[in-house]
């Protein structure tokens, strides 16, 4: 069977032994896609002029970026799911809706959850 959508969830406290915060994700993606776990420490940029490469268009480069765990399929700059050195975690989610897909190439939901 073909995988057809993720599920990302938070259990909070008081409902965690600890007061513990727990963020979970699945992936819909294909059971034989390599996921790296990585890991980008935070940095000051100096080449403002420049332009970041993500998986289909470029971007601006920002002057700060935070340090960030990710997990991602190899070949895509974005990300599955991650969490910054501030405690945010974000997942990425299939979402269908009425709009006609444009043909130009854009961000991908996983560029905007590596880029958070």
């Amino acid at each position: 069977m073909e995988p057809f959508s993720c599920d990302t969830f938070v259990a909070l406290p008081p409902a965690t032994v600890a007061n513990r915060i727990i963020f979970g994700k699945n992936s819909d993606r294909l059971c034989d896609e390599v996921q790296e776990v990585v890991y980008f420490p935070a940095a000051v940029h100096d080449n403002l002029g420049e332009h970041l490469k993500c998986t289909y268009i470029e971007i601006d480069q920002v002057p700060e970026t935070y340090a960030v765990v990710l997990s991602r399929p190899a070949w895509l700059w974005g990300a599955e799911m991650g969490a910054n050195e501030h405690g945010v975690c974000i997942g990425n989610e299939a979402v269908w809706g009425r709009e006609e897909v444009c043909d130009e190439e854009a961000l991908l939901g996983m560029d905007l959850v590596r880029s958070s």
